[in-house]
C-alpha cells in the first residue's frame, strides 16, 4: 500500500482531545495539539514508577490539565466500569494513542464522536505487533516508515488515516531510526493527523492483506537467542535489530587469551551491541574468543569484536554486556578497570550539578553518583528523554549508546565530560607505571608505549633501563618499540585523523581542547618538573619555569591559533564571458611524525607538537632514549584533557629502530626532527627514500657571541655565562665560540672565572643548585675528551675541565681561553658547560662576522654593544636564524625558531611553525 501523502494544515476546528499513552513521545505530541489550539481535556497514563511519574502525566499536570494513572483499564478482559465513567467524564472528541502500551477497551475506542487515532512505527499491514522496528531490522527491510491508523478491535489492523516512508540502510539500528525518523516525524505525523480530522479531510484506507505480517513481540528470553548458522548478513540483522534492548543473546565457555576454561561448567552470557558488516580486506590480528556454533574463532582486535559466520561473513561487533555489565567489545579480556578520575574545571562541575537533576526528574529519587539509570526504573524511551535534556543544558549532542554503556551517574557524567572536551566518551586509562615519594611530593607516570589512546607492551617486549644521572641508580624500565609498534601507532594516528573524532570538531573545538590540555600540565607542572629533573638532569626550578614553563606557553600560544588558520582569495583572469574566483585552503598534513632531543624533553616535544596539532593533524612522537618519562606523563594528560584516541601516540625506545622505523614509514607525511646534524642528514635521506615525506631539521650549532669593548661589562658577563652555562650547556642555541674584544678580553675573562667559582653544582632538586648532572654518562664521557682534545691542541684551560669528584654525572663548568679558529673545539660543537673564548680587534668588524661565519652551522648567534648601528650591522651580516642583541637565550613562544645552513631548516614556535605542519590548496571556480 503506498504511502498516504496530505499536505500539511492548520486545523480549521478545535478538538477536545484526551490522549491516552505514556513517554516523552506522547509528551511531545500533547505540545504540538496545545500548539495547534486543539484542548486536551484529560490525559490517560501509567502508574508512577516508585516516585517517578511518567513525562506525559508530568507535563499535562504542568499545563493544568486532568492527568488519571491506571494499572489496567480491564478485569477478565472487561471494562472496569468506574473507569469507564471517568474516561466519559472529559467528553473527549477524540482519542489520541501515541505510544500505549495498555490495552485500551473498545468501549473506550469507539466512545469520542471521531474514535481514535493511534501511532503505529511501520509501513501497515507489514509488521503488525508490538516489536515492528526491530522486525523491520531483522528483515533486512531498506524501508521504514509510520502509520497513524484509525484504532478497531483488531491489532494495528484498522483503517489507514496517514503513513510515511524513509529509507533504511545497512547500518541502521533501532535507535538511529527512532532518532532520524519514527520520533519526530511520528510526533508530527500525529499532530498532523488531528489537523486533518479537524478539517474534514481525514481518510480512512481499508489495509489490505496483501503483504501484511504479524510478528511476534521480542520479550521472552528464548526470542533474543542469536542462531549461529545463519549466514553473516542475517546475523548482522539480528543483533542490530535488538541493538538497543533487550541485546542478542548467546553463552559462551569462561576463556582467557589462552583458550577455554575446559574445568568449568559455567555459561557466560553475553550479549551483543553495535554490529556493522566488515569490509576490511586484510586479516584482522586480536585475541580468539570462542563461541559455539561459529567454525572460526571470533577475534578480540583493536576496534571491537570480529566475528566470521559460518558463510564467510564478517561483521564487526563494537559493545558487550558480559554478565549484566556492558563493555567495549575491545576490552573483553581485560580485568582490570582501573580509571583515572578526571581534574573538572568550574563549569564542568556546574554540569555535573544540572545532569544530576536532569537524572533526578526523570528517576524521581535522589541521585548519588553510584544510582544506577537501568536499575532504578528507567527505560528506553528515558534515555531518550535524557540525550535530549543534555543537549538543552550543555549543547552537548549525546548518543543514546553513551547511556547503556555508562549506566551509573558518575560514569554518565565523566562519559560526557570528556564527549564535551572532545574525546573518547569511555575511555579508560590503564596503564603499568612508577610511584615514587619524591621532591616532597608523589608522583606516578607510565613506563609503557601510548598507542591509540592506551598504554600498551611493546611488540618485542625488551625495554630500556632509564638512568637517573644524579646517582646513576635505575629509575625504571621503559618499553622498547619496534618497526611493529610504530606502524601500529601510524594506523592509529591515520584512522584518528581520517576518520575519528578529531577529524569532525571544529578548529574551535580543538583550541578549548588544547587549552584544557594546557591547563592540566598547569596544574601537574611541579610533578612534571620532578619527573624532568630526575630523567634529565635539569635543575627543578629551571625546569619549572623553562621546561615545564614554557612548553604550557607554546601549548597555550597555538591553541590560540587553532580557528586562526585561513586561506585567502586572489584575483585572477577571467574566462571571458565567464568569470572565476581563485581561493586557497590551508589544510593538515595528515599524519606527522616527530622526534625529540634528550636536552629539554617536554619542551621540545611541545614546541613542535603543539603547533602540528594546532594545524589540525595527529602524531606519533619518539622521546629521546635516555629521558622520555615526562613525555609519557604527557601522554597520560592528554587522556584526561579529552584529546581523542589515535591522535597524540608515544613510541620509546632507541632512534636506530624506533627513530629510523618513523622516518621511512610511507604513511606518515611530515616529519620533525631536533638533534644532530649527522642524525638529521640520515633522516633527510630516509625521507626523501620512502615517500619524499615533507621535513624540519633543528640540527646541531656553534653560536658565536661578539662582545664589543663598549659594552655592559656586568650585563655581558652574566649573559655570557648564561649564554654557555644555562641547562648545564646543554643548550641547542648556546654560544659555542665567544669573541671578546681584545681591550676588555682578561677582565672578561677574570670576572667569568671568578662568578663561575661560585656556581653551586649538585642534586638538581636542592632549590639552591645553580649546575646539575650532565643528561647521561656517554655524553659526560664525551665532554672529558672533548677538554682533552682542547688542551692538547693548545687551548688554554683556565678553569674546570674534570667530572666532580661524587656519584652522578657531574662535570665542572669549563673556560679555554687562547682558542685559535682552526682548533676542534673552535669548529665543533660540545653541547655542554664548556666556554670557548677568542679575542678579536673592534678595529676590524668585517674580519670578526667573518671569522662567526666561518662554520657550516647557522642556529643562533649574539652580539653586546652600546653602539646600536654596529649591532645592527652585525645582526644583518651574521649567518643564523636568531640573533640575540645585548642579551642571550631570550625565545619566546610566539617568535619564529630556526637554524641556517647545517644548523637545518624550518621553524618551532610563532605562526612560521604552523606552515610546517600545513599544505596549501588552491581552489578556481568558474561561473
Amino acid at each position: 500500500m503506498p504511502p498516504v501523502a496530505v499536505p500539511e494544515e492548520p486545523s480549521k476546528k478545535k478538538l477536545r482531545v484526551a490522549i491516552i499513552g505514556q513517554s516523552t513521545f506522547a509528551a511531545e505530541v500533547f505540545k504540538l495539539l496545545q500548539r495547534d489550539g486543539h484542548e486536551v481535556v484529560g490525559v490517560f497514563t501509567v502508574l508512577d514508577k516508585g516516585n517517578r511519574e511518567d513525562p506525559l502525566a508530568t507535563i499535562a499536570a504542568q499545563n493544568g490539565k486532568p492527568v488519571f494513572k491506571y494499572k489496567t483499564w480491564r478485569v477478565k478482559g472487561k471494562v472496569i466500569p468506574e473507569i469507564l465513567e471517568e474516561y466519559k467524564s472529559v467528553n473527549a472528541d477524540i482519542n489520541v494513542l501515541p505510544f500505549c502500551t495498555q490495552f485500551i477497551p473498545m468501549e473506550v475506542i469507539l466512545h469520542p464522536k471521531y474514535q481514535s487515532i493511534c501511532y503505529h512505527p511501520s509501513i501497515l499491514p507489514r509488521h503488525r505487533g508490538a516489536s515492528s522496528i526491530n522486525w523491520t531490522l531483522i528483515e533486512g527491510d531498506t524501508t521504514c516508515g509510520l502509520t497513524i491508523f484509525w484504532a478497531d478491535d483488531g491489532l494495528d489492523t484498522g483503517p489507514i488515516l496517514l503513513q510515511r516512508s524513509f529509507p533504511c540502510t545497512i547500518d541502521d539500528t533501532v535507535d538511529s531510526l527512532y532518532n532520524k525518523y519514527l520520533y519526530p516525524e511520528g510526533i508530527k505525523a500525529l499532530a498532523e493527523s488531528v489537523n486533518m480530522v479537524a478539517n474534514g479531510v481525514a481518510p480512512r484506507i481499508k489495509q489490505t492483506e496483501e503483504g501484511a505480517t504479524y510478528d511476534p513481540a521480542l520479550f521472552k528470553p528464548e526470542t533474543h537467542q542469536i542462531d549461529w548458522s545463519k549466514g553473516g548478513l542475517a546475523l548482522h540483522n539480528f543483533i542490530r535489530g535488538l541493538d538497543s534492548s533487550p541485546g542478542a543473546t548467546t553463552f559462551i565457555k569462561p576463556q582467557t587469551k589462552d583458550g577455554v576454561d575446559k574445568t568449568s561448567d559455567a555459561n557466560i552470557e553475553i550479549k551483543f551491541f553495535g554490529s556493522s558488516l566488515w569490509e576490511a580486506e586484510y586479516e584482522t590480528e586480536g585475541d580468539k574468543l570462542f563461541i559455539t556454533g561459529l567454525n572460526k574463532p571470533a577475534v578480540v582486535h583493536a576496534d571491537g569484536l570480529l566475528i566470521t559466520a559460518n558463510d564467510g561473513v564478517k561483521l564487526n561487533i563494537q559493545r558487550l554486556k558480559v554478565n549484566g555489565k556492558m563493555i567495549n567489545a575491545q576490552n573483553f579480556f581485560k580485568g582490570r578497570e582501573n580509571k583515572v578520575s578526571l581534574d573538572l574545571t568550574a563549569e564542568e562541575k556546574q554540569f555535573i550539578e544540572k545532569a544530576r537533576d536532569v537524572w533526578k526528574a526523570i528517576l524521581r529519587i535522589e541521585i548519588e553518583n553510584d544510582t544506577d539509570f537501568f536499575a532504578s526504573g528507567a527505560g528506553s524511551m528515558d534515555v531518550v528523554r535524557l540525550v535530549e535534556e543534555i543537549k538543552d543544558i550543555a549543547d552537548l549532542e549525546l548518543q543514546n549508546e553513551d547511556i547503556y554503556m555508562n549506566t551509573t551517574f558518575e560514569d554518565f557524567y565523566n562519559a560526557a565530560i570528556l564527549k564535551q572536551r572532545g574525546g573518547s566518551s569511555s575511555k579508560e586509562v590503564i596503564y603499568d607505571g612508577v610511584e615514587m615519594e619524591i621532591n616532597k611530593m608523589k608522583i606516578k607516570f607510565p613506563t609503557q608505549l601510548f598507542i591509540n589512546g592506551e598504554f600498551v607492551n611493546s611488540d618485542g617486549g625488551k625495554t630500556t633501563a632509564i638512568v637517573n644521572p644524579t646517582d646513576e641508580s635505575v629509575i625504571c624500565k621503559v618499553q622498547a618499540a619496534t618497526a611493529t609498534d610504530v606502524d601500529r601507532a601510524v594506523k592509529a594516528a591515520e584512522k584518528a585523523f581520517e576518520e575519528g573524532e578529531w577529524s569532525k570538531i571544529s578548529a574551535r573545538e580543538r583550541g578549548q581542547l588544547l587549552f584544557k590540555l594546557a591547563d592540566l600540565m598547569e596544574k601537574h607542572k611541579e610533578e612534571l618538573a620532578t619527573i624532568e629533573a630526575i630523567d634529565s638532569g635539569a635543575v627543578y626550578t629551571l625546569a619549572l619555569k623553562t621546561h615545564v614553563g614554557m612548553s604550557i606557553e607554546t601549548w597555550r600560544y597555538f591553541a590560540g591559533w587553532c580557528d586562526k588558520i585561513t586561506g585567502s582569495t586572489i584575483p585572477i583572469s577571467h574566462a571571458r564571458p565567464n568569470k572565476n574566483l581563485t581561493l586557497t585552503k590551508r589544510e593538515p598534513i595528515g599524519v606527522c611524525g616527530l622526534i625529540t632531543p634528550w636536552n629539554y624533553p617536554l619542551m621540545m616535544l611541545s614546541w613542535k607538537m603543539a603547533a602540528c596539532l594546532a594545524a589540525g593533524n595527529t602524531v606519533v612522537m619518539k622521546p629521546a632514549a635516555v629521558c622520555p618519562l615526562t613525555a609519557l606523563k604527557f601522554a597520560e594528560l592528554c587522556v584526561l584533557a579529552g584529546i581523542p584516541p589515535g591522535v597524540v601516540n608515544i613510541v620509546t625506545g632507541s632512534g636506530a629502530l624506533a627513530g629510523q622505523a618513523l622516518a621511512d614509514h610511507p604513511r606518515i607525511r611530515k616529519l620533525g626532527f631536533t638533534g644532530s646534524t649527522e642524525i638529521g642528514q640520515t633522516i633527510m635521506k630516509s625521507c626523501a627514500a620512502s615517500n619524499l615525506k615533507k621535513v624540519s631539521l633543528e640540527l646541531g650549532g656553534k653560536s658565536p657571541l661578539i662582545i664589543f669593548e663598549d659594552c655592559d661589562l656586568d650585563k655581558a658577563v652574566k649573559n655570557g655565562m648564561a649564554s654557555v652555562f644555562f641547562n648545564k650547556g646543554e643548550n641547542c642555541i648556546a654560544a659555542g665560540r665567544l669573541f671578546v674584544e681584545e681591550r676588555i678580553h682578561d677582565e672578561f675573562v677574570r670576572r667569568v672565572v671568578e662568578e663561575t667559582k661560585k656556581m653551586s653544582i649538585g642534586d638538581p632538586l636542592n632549590r639552591g643548585t645553580a649546575h646539575g648532572p650532565q643528561n647521561h654518562k656517554a655524553h659526560m664521557d664525551k665532554l672529558i675528551s672533548y677538554v682533552e682534545r682542547g688542551v692538547k691542541e693548545g687551548a688554554k684551560l683556565v678553569y674546570g675541565g674534570k667530572r666532580v669528584d661524587r656519584p652522578g654525572y657531574f662535570f665542572q663548568p669549563t673556560i679555554f681561553t687562547d682558542v685559535q679558529d682552526n682548533m676542534f673545539i673552535a669548529k665543533e660543537e660540545s653541547f655542554g658547560p664548556i666556554m670557548i673564548i677568542s679575542k678579536f680587534s673592534s678595529n676590524n668588524l668585517d674580519e670578526v662576522i667573518r671569522r662567526a661565519n666561518n662554520t657550516e652551522y647557522g642556529l643562533a648567534s649574539g652580539v653586546f654593544t652600546k653602539d646600536v648601528s654596529r649591532a645592527l650591522r652585525v645582526a644583518e651580516r651574521v649567518e643564523a636564524g636568531t640573533v640575540f642583541v645585548n642579551t642571550y637565550n631570550k625565545t619566546d613562544v610566539a617568535a619564529p625558531f630556526g637554524g641556517f645552513k647545517q644548523s637545518g631548516f624550518g621553524k618551532d614556535l610563532g605562526q612560521e611553525a604552523l606552515n610546517e605542519y600545513l599544505k596549501t590548496k588552491c581552489i578556481t571556480i568558474e561561473y
